[in-house]
């Protein structure tokens, strides 16, 4: 079987692509490798700073490339919902490629500023609102896609409907898992919806693996134990870098032949590395009755309406 590199990237000029996550580690190497191949690309942060850096860094290694930025807080509901409309203004009415790419992983218990627990409300209500409000933007022009990055955690995730909000105990990887298994029964449902209104919008998901990145560090840091998020970066030498792991991401964003509802990671042992591939999805990932309930129950924590798809 061919091995799927970035030489494989096709042409992407006229189309709108728009990053979330992108001032670093794979969310920075998708933005740049879809500017490279001639998309405008938006990239969304929150950090303004890091966000800008990221810019520039983008518009050195892709001279010539449309790129540009938008702050994007996906743990401040407020936020998503004025990045949206910066984002609409931005696209001329018309958007290609959503990548929810955007996370945190393993963090003490936090509150997002709508009082959701950090990582459920970052990762996955934070992604399905945003995509909420860009939905009139999706399909306008042609096929979209929306990429939604999960984890291989899903594997172990649960979702408790019962405590969502961590109300009843907390253990931050099972937080984790829970939001990573989020992304897919999303990504799921929104096709099921799409199919259903005959909308032209493939939902599609990606892991990278196991990547050298920052996502592993912020935890440590945030309980304060900089001894572990030293450990952390010594394990990266059995990681892949950042550039391998958004290798499944934008196979998902540009594969002619994706069907939608796919999963894609790197094919090796055990999907931790190598070129991009179908993935393994558990059991929950679809079942889409828990699909259909997490949806509604998005929708009413996001005060988005279920039906808008």
């Amino acid at each position: 079987m061919h091995s799927w590199t970035f030489d494989d990237m096709p042409d992407l000029s006229g189309t709108t692509a728009v990053v979330t996550g992108a001032n670093s580690g794979i969310g920075a190497v998708t933005a740049l490798v879809l500017a490279r191949s001639g998309a405008r690309t938006i990239l969304a942060c929150r950090d303004p700073e890091r966000g800008a850096r990221a810019l520039q860094a983008v518009r050195r290694a892709a001279p010539g490339s449309d790129t540009r930025l938008v702050g994007l807080d996906l743990a401040d509901l407020s936020s998503v919902a004025e990045a949206a409309g910066h984002i609409a203004k931005e696209t001329d009415g018309s958007l290609d490629l959503l990548v929810n790419n955007a996370g945190v992983m393993a963090l003490p218990l936090l509150r997002t500023a709508d009082g959701f627990e950090m990582q459920f409300g970052t990762n996955h209500l934070g992604h399905f609102a945003l995509t909420h409000h860009l939905l009139p933007l999706l399909g306008t022009g042609g096929m979209s896609r929306v990429v939604t990055v999960s984890s291989l955690a899903h594997r172990i995730g649960r979702i408790d409907f019962g405590n969502l909000d961590a109300a009843r105990g907390y253990d931050k990887w099972r937080a984790y898992a829970q939001s990573k298994l989020a992304n897919l029964l999303f990504t799921a449902e929104l096709q099921r919806r799409a199919d259903e209104a005959g909308r032209p919008v493939l939902a599609l998901a990606a892991h990278p693996g196991l990547s050298a990145t920052e996502l592993g560090q912020a935890g440590p840091r945030l309980a304060g134990r900089t001894w572990a998020a030293k450990l952390e970066r010594a394990t990266r030498v059995y990681t892949q870098p950042a550039s391998a792991g958004a290798l499944p991401t934008l196979y998902a964003a540009t594969l002619p032949t994706a069907l939608g509802g796919s999963y894609y990671g790197p094919r090796l042992l055990g999907g931790t590395r190598g070129d991009p591939g179908p993935a393994r999805m558990s059991a929950r990932a679809q079942d889409m009755d828990t699909a259909r309930t997490l949806w509604d129950e998005s929708a009413r924590l996001t005060g988005t309406p279920a039906d808008a798809i």
